[in-house]
């Protein structure tokens, strides 16, 4: 039973950073197709649609720390709930990555067609983010 804790630690952090990968890579589609427009259009393409791409690899490091948690919590917490806390808390925080990242390719749209509202699309970034540090510190709390 104990290989379960160590497979839940493992899934901390490979769930997140898959998350991650898709949603810069969704994002990242997203901000080429941003700036393609604006270079068909002869219109400056904005270089802050960079930070929409990368918004999504925070998660990745979410699931670092939520690994180290699992690994390091105290022999009183069951494999179980190690195992449970790695897959869930990294699926949990793998998909708000990828919806992450299609919110950050809408959000490169919008930006490079008006040239406004980067302060708004970011907020609506952070909202999705929010899901991902949720899970990560309520988690946390359940392995001491």
């Amino acid at each position: 039973m104990e290989i379960l804790g160590d497979v839940g630690f493992i899934l901390a952090l490979f769930l997140p950073a898959l998350g991650s990968a898709l949603g810069t890579w969704i994002a990242g589609m997203g901000g080429i197709g941003a700036w393609k427009k604006c270079f068909l259009n002869n219109k400056a393409a904005p270089f802050i649609i960079i930070a929409f791409v990368g918004a999504p690899l925070s998660q990745t490091i979410y699931g670092m720390i939520l690994m180290n948690a699992i690994q390091t919590a105290p022999d009183t917490v069951s494999s179980i709930t190690k195992f449970s806390a790695g897959l869930m808390g990294g699926l949990a925080m793998g998909v708000s990555s990828w919806l992450q990242g299609k919110a950050g390719a809408l959000a490169s749209d919008a930006l490079a067609e008006t040239g406004k509202g980067f302060a708004n699309y970011i907020m609506v970034l952070g909202v999705i983010e929010t899901v991902a540090l949720f899970v990560m510190v309520f988690l946390m709390t359940v392995l001491r």
